[in-house]
């Protein structure tokens, strides 16, 4: 194998890894956007928000002493990120909304630049 060979090899390699990197994070905004209005409808329903610790379990399992629960509110359960992490969920919102709603990207931990970079809802 030629070495430009290896090398335009290589640069295909990345580009499509690139593209799949993007095509994930576009799916976690998607997923969480799906996510934020399914928490909206629950706080219509319900009168209030999912608490943390209840999380987003609380949009597919009807918790005892919630008459007013209309779901499930999603159709095929809670997803897991591109990753196959869970989102973090906390309410209240700590940066000026009613809930935080994340993913830690690729890397699984918080901060990050490119695909390891957080997904929020903020």
């Amino acid at each position: 194998m030629s070495a430009c060979w290896r090398r335009a090899s290589s640069r295909a390699a990345l580009a499509t890894s690139r593209r799949v990197g993007k095509s994930q994070v576009k799916v976690a905004r998607a997923q969480i956007d799906a996510l934020g209005k399914a928490l909206d409808q629950f706080r219509r329903d319900v009168g209030h928000y999912p608490t943390s610790e209840e999380g987003l379990r609380a949009l597919v399992v009807q918790r005892s002493g919630e008459p007013n629960w209309a779901g499930p509110y999603l159709r095929k359960g809670v997803p897991a990120d591109p990753w196959g992490r869970p989102y973090v969920y906390q309410q209240p919102g700590t940066h000026g909304g009613d809930f935080d709603l994340s993913s830690y990207g690729k890397d699984g931990r918080p901060g990050g630049n490119g695909e390891d970079a957080d997904i929020t809802n903020w």
